[in-house]
């Protein structure tokens, strides 16, 4: 579970703007997309779901879901490395059962192979930023700031 605290700058319905401080945990987090940084520096905006009812100059604990985010990170980091590697060693025995240059097959299949993993990244990417459990997400409001 990771947390930040933060300051409701806008809320509406379901969700909610914070200002809040960058933090190391930002460089890894699956939902940095959804931040925007202020003016370069360490501030930034996180757009969150609100289920707390929070308002404007609440202080609030925004959570991240870490499966969420070492699913993202799999699938982001890990994923096109292993398809690329699988299609890269298909392609050299491939090429070696036809007697051709095993080292232009593994490259030609590996390059296709990191290609469409990254089609697969692209696409699954927008079906989970439409979900919840990818999004942070107000948890508690600390008082007025």
């Amino acid at each position: 579970m990771a947390t930040e605290e933060g300051i409701v700058i806008a809320s509406g319905a379901t969700t909610a703007r914070v200002a809040t401080t960058k933090s190391s945990a930002c460089e890894a987090c699956s939902a940095r997309r959804s931040c925007h940084t202020l003016g370069g520096g360490d501030d930034m905006e996180v757009d969150v779901l609100n289920p707390v009812g929070a308002r404007v100059d609440d202080r609030v604990v925004i959570y991240f879901e870490t499966t969420s985010l070492l699913k993202a990170s799999f699938l982001l980091y890990f994923f096109p490395v292993l398809v690329m590697l699988a299609s890269a060693l298909i392609g050299h025995q491939f090429a070696l059962a036809r007697h051709w240059d095993p080292s232009l097959s593994a490259a030609g299949l590996g390059f296709l192979g990191l290609a469409l993993a990254l089609l697969v990244v692209q696409s699954q990417g927008r079906k989970l930023a439409h979900r919840d459990a990818y999004k942070p997400k107000i948890i508690r409001i600390l008082g007025k700031h």
